[in-house]
């Protein structure tokens, strides 16, 4: 975030794709959506298809971590579970995704996705830091927080 704290931050509802206005300092408070009433944040990575991920990474106040993965990728399952611990710690002040590039083979095209896993950070709606590979949690959790200091 910038230097100056806005009133509200939007967030993007990961089960209806709502637009939600919440102060941050209310982002620690297990916050809901106010259409669906779901919970904001759950600790687990949000699958998303072409249409949802341009909202997310579009809308969203915060930065969104990205995992470009597919199933037939033996590194990306054995990154899966890594990436959902990293998630229970980067929540609430990361959205943290998926995108099987399989599903959606347009998305890994539009941002030039070469190998997977590769994890991206988004800010504003536009790609901020990018890292090939597939890494423990720690890694995960280090690597986005320095990337998204850096801006």
């Amino acid at each position: 975030m910038t230097s100056t704290t806005p009133d509200a931050l939007h967030i993007v509802c990961p089960h209806c794709d709502t637009v939600n206005r919440l102060p941050p300092a209310r982002l620690a408070e297990q916050p809901t959506c106010g259409k669906c009433q779901k919970a904001l944040f759950t600790g687990q990575p949000v699958d998303l298809a072409s249409a949802r991920f341009l909202k997310h990474i579009e809308r969203s106040d915060i930065p969104v971590l990205v995992d470009f993965w597919a199933p037939w990728c033996g590194p990306c399952r054995t990154m899966t579970p890594f990436y959902a611990q990293a998630a229970q710690t980067l929540e609430p002040h990361f959205r943290v995704v998926k995108v099987n590039t399989e599903a959606s083979p347009d998305i890994g095209s539009r941002y030039n996705i070469r190998s997977i896993p590769t994890l991206a950070l988004f800010r504003n709606g536009r790609e901020v830091a990018r890292q090939p590979g597939a890494v423990d949690a720690n890694t995960i959790i280090a690597w986005a927080r320095k990337a998204n200091q850096a801006q």
